[in-house]
């Protein structure tokens, strides 16, 4: 929740709210045609929280891996690179008839192998120069933003359909308390899904036009100012009153890192949580 609400100001002072501190990476992935989109990869800090009870995690629609910290570490990112990302982009090429010959462009990250071309004959990685992504990354021109939107759109829609539901009574701080990382996986698969392929291949016209095919077009401002419009909208339906700006801060805040005594919070919920389940 954006700092401003009374839910943002609370969930940072009282037991039982999680979200404010809570992290998981998700990296997420496309080829320029926008025709193949992977499946996101996302790493949070507990490897079976309890939100999973029951649940096959091979089902689920996210790569699902863990450390502490929620971060992509080198051993993750060949794990994902191996086991995933080469058997994924292999089927892909062969149900279109394409030679499996792939050009891989990552952005400078510390969790990036550097001698990833030694992983693979086939595959060529083309690693991005230092403080770069912001204006040469493709997935960085507007796709992860408006993915972020798009989850945070959904996830306010499931909370007025809650608060609308007069059979459950439940108020919005209810539903928020209740929002768990298997809530947040299905709504990271439905976000993804909802990046069209017009916006994935459209984004790289001003950075590699030959890969750019004729289409009616997409206007990422356009896409983008109507998530906040229904946002912004949506706010005022909960009675939480948000602008424009309060969003913006909201998804700016998704990248800050955590302190060391968040981390210590954090790893403290997970030995309750390991307590809770082997009980």
């Amino acid at each position: 929740m954006p700092s401003r609400t009374y839910i943002s100001r609370e969930e940072k002072s009282m037991p039982g709210y999680k979200a404010a501190k809570d992290r998981l990476t998700s990296m997420l992935g496309a080829n320029a045609s926008g025709d193949c989109k992977l499946k996101p990869l996302l790493v949070y800090r507990a490897a079976n929280p309890r939100a999973f009870k029951n649940i096959n995690k091979s089902t689920l629609p996210v790569i699902w891996m863990s450390n502490l910290k929620a971060w992509v570490t080198l051993a993750i990112f060949q794990d994902w690179f191996n086991l995933h990302f080469i058997p994924e982009v292999k089927l892909y090429c062969h149900e279109n008839n394409i030679p499996f010959k792939i050009l891989l462009v990552l952005d400078n990250a510390p969790g990036h192998p550097p001698h990833l071309d030694d992983f693979h004959p086939d595959v060529q990685v083309i690693y991005l120069p230092p403080n770069t992504t912001s204006l040469l990354q493709p997935m960085d021109q507007g796709i992860i933003a408006n993915f972020k939107k798009y989850y945070t759109r959904r996830t306010y829609r499931q909370a007025l359909k809650a608060v609308d539901d007069e059979t459950s009574n439940r108020t919005l701080k209810d539903f928020w308390k209740s929002y768990n990382i298997y809530d947040c996986v299905k709504n990271i698969h439905a976000s993804w899904r909802e990046v069209q392929k017009s916006n994935l291949n459209g984004v790289r016209k001003h950075l590699t036009p030959q890969f750019v095919n004729d289409f009616t077009g997409f206007d990422q401002d356009d896409e983008s100012q109507k998530i906040l419009n229904n946002l912004v909208d949506l706010s005022k339906k909960l009675e939480l009153d948000l602008e424009e700006e309060d969003f913006h801060e909201l998804l700016e805040f998704h990248g800050e890192e955590l302190s060391n005594e968040d981390l210590m919070e954090l790893e403290e919920m997970q030995r309750q949580e390991v307590n809770e389940n082997s009980e």
